[in-house]
Parts: C-alpha cells; sequence; structure tokens
C-alpha cells in the first residue's frame, strides 16, 4: 500500500476535516454578530458606537497571543484536546459577552474572545490538512476557507431570523450549538498521525524549532500581511463605498437594500472561489491557482469601483471576491505544506494571525486615499498595488504541492 492510498484510507478524517470547517464558521460567525449589533451595544452599554468598534481592534490584537498558546499545546499534546479546549473556551466567552454586566467587561471577553478565535485557525487548519487525502487537500483547503463567508452568511441570516423574535442576546447563544457538533466531530476524529509521528518532548523544544525555520516564516509572514491587506482592503470599506455611489437610490437587491444584498451577493461568491481554486490548485499547483485567482480580481476592478449600475456593481464584487477568497482557499493547503513538520499548528497559525494584526492599517490608508482621491481611485489604486505584489511574491516562493506529512522525509 503506498503512503498516499494510507492517507486517503484514515477511518474518520472526514470528522477531522468537518469539524476544522465548523469551527471556522462558528469563529466568523461570533466575531460578525459584533459587526452587526454595533448600535445595539453602544446604546445598550450607553458608550459611543466608536468604542465598540474599538473592541474589534482588540480582538485582532489578540489573536497572534491565541494562535502562540494553542498552536504551542496542539503540537505538544496533540490536535484533538487543544481543538476542543479552543472552541468550549471561545464559546463560553461569547456568551459570556453576550450577558456583559458593563462595557469594561465586555471589553475583557472581546479580549479573551481573541485569544481563542486566533488559536483555532492554526490547530483547525493542521488537523484537517493531515488527516485529509493528499488529493483532496486542496478542495477541502478552500471549503475550510469558504467556510469564514459562509459564517457571515449565517450571521446576517441571525440577525434577519432570529434577533427580531429572540432578542439580541439570543445570538451569542446561537453559536454554543455549532460548538457542541463541533466538540462531538472532533471526538469521533482520530488523532493526527502526522502529529504522532513528528511530535516534539516539550513545548520549550518546539520553540526552539519556530526559531531555526525564520527564513521560511519571514517568506510566509510577508504572504499573509499582504494578502490580509488585499482581503480588508476589498471588503471592509466597501459597505461605506456603496454609500457613495448615487446610482443606488431606491433599487432593491435580493429584495432588499442593496447595502445588505449586495455583501450577500459577493460573499456567495468568496464561498465559491475559496471552493473552485482550492480544487483546482490540486491540478495547477497551489502557486498558479492563487495566481490565477488574483488575476481574476484584478480584472474585476473596473466593475467593482466604477460600476455605474446595480448590476455592474454586483457583477464586479460578486467576482472580486471570488478571486480575493479564491487566492484565500488555498492559503490552508499552502501553509501547512511550507511548514515545518513538528510545528505545524503554531507555525502557520502564528504566521496567519501576525500577518491579519500588521496588515490591520491597511483600511485606514484606503480611507485616507479615499479623502484624497475619492473612493473609486482609492480602491483602485490600492488593489492594484497589492495584487501586483502578491503576483511577485507567489511567481518567485516556494511550493510543496501533495507533500506527505507523515514521512520523515517529509
Amino acid at each position: 500500500m503506498t503512503g498516499l492510498q494510507e492517507e486517503q484510507n484514515t477511518p474518520g478524517w472526514q470528522f477531522a476535516v468537518a469539524s476544522g470547517l465548523l469551527g471556522w464558521v462558528l469563529d466568523a460567525f461570533d466575531f460578525f454578530v459584533i459587526v452587526f449589533l454595533f448600535d445595539t451595544l453602544a446604546s445598550h452599554f450607553q458608550v459611543e458606537k466608536r468604542a465598540i468598534v474599538f473592541t474589534i481592534s482588540i480582538t485582532l490584537a489578540m489573536r497572534p497571543v491565541g494562535a502562540l498558546i494553542f498552536g504551542a499545546l496542539a503540537d505538544r499534546f496533540g490536535r484533538k484536546k487543544p481543538l476542543m479546549l479552543c472552541v468550549v473556551y471561545f464559546s463560553i466567552v461569547t456568551v459570556l459577552s453576550g450577558f456583559s454586566p458593563n462595557y469594561g467587561f465586555f471589553v475583557v471577553m472581546r479580549a479573551l474572545y481573541g485569544i481563542g478565535m486566533g488559536g483555532y485557525w492554526g490547530i483547525g487548519a493542521s488537523f484537517a490538512m493531515e488527516n485529509a487525502p493528499r488529493k483532496l487537500r486542496g478542495l477541502l483547503s478552500g471549503m475550510m476557507q469558504g467556510g469564514y463567508p459562509f459564517g457571515y452568511l449565517l450571521a446576517a441570516v441571525g440577525m434577519l431570523t432570529i434577533m427580531p423574535r429572540l432578542g439580541w442576546h439570543a445570538m451569542f447563544l446561537v453559536g454554543t450549538l455549532m460548538a457542541a457538533v463541533i466538540v462531538v466531530l472532533t471526538t469521533l476524529s482520530p488523532e493526527s498521525e502526522a502529529w504522532k509521528l513528528h511530535r516534539m518532548g516539550s513545548v520549550t523544544t518546539i520553540f526552539k524549532t519556530l526559531f531555526q525555520h525564520m527564513g521560511s516564516f519571514s517568506y510566509l509572514l510577508l504572504v499573509m500581511v499582504v494578502m490580509s491587506c488585499l482581503s480588508h482592503g476589498t471588503q471592509d470599506l466597501y459597505p461605506d463605498f456603496l454609500k457613495s455611489v448615487p446610482s443606488i437610490g431606491s433599487s432593491l437587491v435580493l429584495g432588499m437594500k442593496p447595502l445588505y444584498g449586495i455583501p450577500i451577493i459577493y460573499n456567495i461568491g468568496a464561498i465559491t472561489g475559496a471552493v473552485f481554486f482550492g480544487y483546482i490548485s490540486e491540478r495547477v499547483g497551489r502557486r498558479y491557482a492563487i495566481m490565477m485567482a488574483l488575476v481574476l480580481s484584478l480584472a474585476a476592478i473596473p466593475a467593482w469601483a466604477f460600476g455605474g449600475t446595480i448590476l455592474t456593481l454586483v457583477v464586479g464584487s460578486y467576482l472580486m471576491q471570488t478571486g480575493v477568497q479564491g487566492a484565500f482557499g488555498v492559503i490552508p493547503a499552502h501553509l501547512n505544506e511550507l511548514s515545518p513538520d513538528s510545528v505545524r499548528s503554531l507555525f502557520p497559525g502564528f504566521v496567519y494571525q501576525l500577518g491579519v494584526l500588521i496588515a490591520s492599517p491597511a483600511v485606514s490608508i484606503e480611507f485616507l486615499l479615499r479623502d484624497h482621491l475619492g473612493y473609486p481611485l482609492a480602491l483602485t489604486i490600492f488593489e492594484v498595488v497589492v495584487i501586483v505584489m502578491l503576483l511577485f511574491i507567489f511567481a518567485l516562493g516556494p511550493e510543496r504541492r501533495g507533500r506527505s506529512f507523515r514521512s520523515k522525509a517529509g
């Protein structure tokens, strides 16, 4: 039996992949609930809206801390128990956030939530990729990363269906049902054979290994910083940009205001792109699949930024996020394949979350450009520069598509 066949026939690998995917859906759901409740929470705690927005920055800042803590635990003690601990931890913190007695308590809960959110991706991605059959790694990578925009859609649906009936507090309880499912799935999953083969004897050794691979770390950190600039640069200000488009007027998209309907459509594009480009990365390679997705986003910019009609904006934003999240859909497989075997939870998880944090000023830079150039030109210049940078980074970068995680040779 070949190594590839052994990986394909690991009993219960489907549960491991499902737990990784669903956990990222839950992460996104809990995160975007706060975004949708900015005004409600500000009124409840009797603070300005910007005070609630500030808690997003706190969550973001704590994510690398979570990646370090839970990543080290997963590389030392296995994937399953730290994964379940992480899910239970951030679910409890989410519930406490929704029932905070005052603003100060809420801030602390959001900081603690950031640790859990940052910890999950590294463990979930390594657990899924190590258990998945090699020939399905790209597809499953895309499905996992597509869980993030799917979590956004679930949060949006929850705001339209659950909140009017049960109140906003209920939005902080919904995720506990998903958390329970994840715990069951993880319990049914096999422990990672790759971890058993490459496990380290101490946390100290794990961090020493991390520092021994600073060349790879630096390259992948650059990848994630610029990729995060692309993601946040195309998403965070786009609803505000839509408000400035005169032609939107009283039009409807999916039976609702364009400000709500268009994001739903482009998040569907994001899911489609993540799965599609993840799948074709198994055929054309990780780097080429990412570069193809980036070219699609580049081609979508005229309609995305300068669209003069609702239809043009819908098509442009759909294609833009198909490309952006298509590129991101390859990232779980690509980062795991380029990571050292013995630190496959800590290494990609920390790179991912630290990259997101370093890229956090991107939106402010884009907003500053808007003040001087107007929204369409500001969005265009920023994204063209970012996409061209990424094309060079991936064209010159390494790739280890389909490599075994279960051999000493790696």
